[in-house]
């Protein structure tokens, strides 16, 4: 089973759901505003993902609009703080798999890779 995190609003992850109904792949989402993320959870992405850098959009309007002591988390827990209240940060989709791999983004071809479709 896919796990796809997101926002309902967001194009690219209404493309990413299309995408695996297209192709048959049984998928489940959830929507980040209205299910927060548990704290573990995001910095398991984290590590995942390369970092908190790597996986927050800081060409977001979101990001752009924060004071600038926000835009420098010195801690993890500032971090799960920051997420927590601003979750549209995280660049979208996160895609979780049963075996626990996680991606970030889309691309046609990127999901092609990521689930063996030709």
């Amino acid at each position: 089973m896919v796990t796809l995190y997101g926002l309902a609003n967001c194009d690219t992850c209404r493309k990413a759901r299309n995408w695996l109904t297209r192709f048959g792949i049984e998928h489940a989402f959830v929507d980040y505003r209205e299910q927060r993320v548990a704290p573990e959870t995001l910095v398991a992405w984290k590590d995942e993902l390369g970092g908190w850098d790597a996986m927050v959009n800081k060409a977001s309007p979101t990001w752009r609009n924060l004071p600038p002591a926000r835009k420098t988390p010195g801690s993890d827990a500032e971090w799960k703080l920051l997420l927590k209240e601003y979750p549209q940060l995280i660049r979208r989709p996160v895609v979780v798999t049963d075996d626990g791999a996680v991606t970030q983004g889309f691309s046609d071809n990127g999901f092609k890779k990521r689930f063996g479709v030709a």
